[in-house]
């Protein structure tokens, strides 16, 4: 599946750890509005599709990846928060890829509401994360377009 970035982790690593701290709500609404926002505006969508946030538990009073997807939001974009949600408390942070294999996140069952997806997370490492999203999405009969991300992180 296709991921789209918007920016390279090392450029935002700074913006990007305030995630959960008081301020990050604000820095994630930020980076959002001047990357996501500017993204749904070069499309044309003529019906629904789910933007589905990866992983959207609040955690310091609020969720950075539903943060993500409202900035998604448009006539045809539709969040859908708490449908894609580990139903583990594993943390991949620094974490190598054989860690994340032998670790999956155990998303909970997809329930389908639109035929279409887009999965949004804020940061595309070894992409694992957004695999096994996808395979949940899959399993409910729907379609994941492709994933968009605020940073990728692949290369480091």
């Amino acid at each position: 599946m296709k991921v789209y970035s918007f920016y390279k982790y090392a450029d935002i690593a700074t913006l990007l750890k305030t995630k959960h701290t008081h301020i990050g709500a604000a820095v994630y609404n930020i980076l959002a509005q001047n990357a996501l926002k500017v993204f749904v505006k070069e499309f044309s969508f003529t019906s629904a599709i789910d933007i589905v946030p990866i992983d959207d538990i609040p955690k310091s009073g609020y969720a950075h990846t539903a943060i993500l997807a409202r900035n998604l939001r448009t006539k045809y974009l539709l969040p859908y928060y708490g449908a894609m949600r580990a139903q583990n408390d594993i943390s991949y942070s620094a974490k190598p890829l054989q860690y994340r294999r032998n670790n999956p996140r155990d998303f909970m069952k997809y329930r389908k509401r639109n035929e279409n997806v887009i999965l949004v997370d804020d940061i595309i490492t070894t992409g694992t994360t957004i695999n096994e999203a996808k395979n949940e999405i899959v399993k409910s009969g729907a379609k994941p377009l492709f994933a968009l991300t605020l940073a990728d992180a692949s290369d480091l």
